[in-house]
């Protein structure tokens, strides 16, 4: 960390209010580079009044923004220095349902379905006021539960294709509407489901949006065919060689199947075991 974000940590801890401050995302060393916010995760038994968070801004910033909620309660700052950072506020009670609904009972998502577990243990632990984050951290270092790895692999294949609503066939519609908006919403959803079935194959936790064609190669002990190359051909192809987007979508499908088929995790147009078949 460098000394703006060390100030910035100083300053949480002394607050009554954080119970725990990790620091997350790339930076918590994980393919970051010099580009790379620091996400700072801040565990809280109360609100810290805005106010308190803005005074402290005004004097350390060059621009800042408190209380954005447009993904998790958050403050986003650039610090004089050109730091840049998010500072993100959560209630550990909420991390623990989750947790729990995902790790212990297996809850499966569409996309991104551990990326909060991963979160939580990835995190480098900046101060932990009553060790309450550590515990919680010890308690999901764990093996890759095998009900949980079924139950994403199940949702997940089915949202990619062979049922109606799935999404190779939503972006199939999509083109034959000329409907470029649509054509890009509904690829990048296929891609949150086939990533989530990858990682999950692999049982690894999923380390979020960036970087992953690269995560995956040199940490996924299991990979599909030409997994780069089928990826790269889609996008190629998806708003310039429409005529081949169908063939990319089913050899993308066919090669994960294969590759699940060797694993014994599913078996292409059969019942596959779950405890859990709608995903929760």
């Amino acid at each position: 960390m460098n000394e703006e974000i060390k100030a910035l940590v100083d300053k949480l801890c002394s607050w009554d209010e954080v119970e725990s401050v990790v620091l997350g995302g790339s930076r918590s060393g994980e393919c970051f580079d010099t580009g790379s916010d620091y996400d700072i995760y801040v565990y809280v038994t109360d609100d810290i009044p805005e106010e308190r968070r803005t005074a402290y801004y005004e004097t350390h910033c060059s621009r800042f923004e408190t209380g954005n909620h447009y993904f998790e309660y958050e403050d986003n700052c650039v610090f004089i220095g050109g730091t840049y950072a998010d500072i993100i506020f959560r209630r550990m009670k909420e991390l623990e349902m989750y947790l729990k609904a995902v790790v212990d009972e297996g809850r499966a998502f569409n996309g991104y379905t551990t990326c909060f577990w991963h979160n939580v243990i990835r995190s480098q632990i900046l101060f932990d006021r009553n060790g309450s984050y550590e515990r919680l951290q010890k308690q999901y270092t764990i093996p890759y539960p095998e009900k949980l790895r079924n139950n994403i692999i199940e949702r997940n294949m089915k949202l990619l294709s062979g049922f109606l609503p799935s999404y190779d066939k939503q972006i199939m519609k999509a083109l034959g509407r000329d409907d470029i908006v649509s054509v890009n919403h509904r690829t990048a959803a296929f891609m949150e489901s086939y990533f989530d079935v990858i990682f999950a194959m692999n049982e690894m936790t999923h380390p979020g949006e960036k970087k992953l064609i690269d995560i995956c190669k040199k940490q996924c002990a299991v990979l599909p065919e030409n997994f780069e190359d089928g990826l790269r051909k889609l996008f190629a192809d998806i708003f310039s060689n429409t005529s081949d987007v169908q063939e990319d979508l089913g050899q993308l499908v066919a090669g994960l199947e294969k590759t699940l088929e060797k694993k014994g995790l599913y078996k292409a147009g059969g019942e596959n075991e779950t405890e859990d078949p709608e995903g929760a």
